[in-house]
């Protein structure tokens, strides 16, 4: 276990483009007992009812779904570029099916009981705030549909972002 630092969000500094949209993250759920994870690509921070929050979207398909609908916290986790193998490899394969994260090489941690990947260099740890589920009714342009040929539709979480830490 690697030994990571708390420091306050508000001095968070990174590029929501690059980071989420471009070197991806890991969001993890679930219990010590049970927990999965999945590869994000969509998704952003800011500020929102007063709090520092994450939102994150994920579909109805996918089996970490399950995992933050039964809890209350999630964690994002950022990785190093060398990860990237590991980060596709979550993103495509479900944590139904195998020991995904231990077929990536990678390992989990725990902070409040919440799971996150060990070998995060940041780390943000959430609580949700509220969660939407996109319908095709939410769609104000018509091109957006086209993400959703197959009818595996969203769900956007916001959370609160109660810590976050890096090595």
């Amino acid at each position: 276990m690697h030994v990571f630092q708390p420091f306050p969000v508000d001095s968070l500094e990174f590029n929501p483009f690059k980071t989420i949209g471009q070197d991806w993250g890991l969001v993890s759920a679930g219990t010590k007992e049970s927990a999965n994870t999945m590869t994000i690509s969509w998704g952003g921070v800011g500020v929102l009812w007063g709090k520092n929050v994450a939102f994150v979207f994920i579909r109805d398909s996918r089996f970490t779904k399950e995992f933050i609908d039964k809890n209350d916290f999630f964690s994002i986790s950022f990785l190093g570029k060398s990860f990237k193998n590991a980060l596709s490899y979550c993103g495509s394969h479900s944590g139904r099916d195998c020991d995904k994260l231990a077929e990536a090489g990678l390992t989990w941690n725990y902070k409040h009981s919440i799971p996150f990947i060990d070998e995060g260099e940041l780390v943000l740890l959430c609580n949700k705030l509220s969660a939407t589920r996109i319908t095709d009714e939410s769609f104000l342009s018509p091109d957006i549909k086209k993400w959703y040929q197959d009818g595996d539709m969203h769900t956007m979480y916001v959370a609160e972002i109660i810590e976050a830490m890096a090595r």
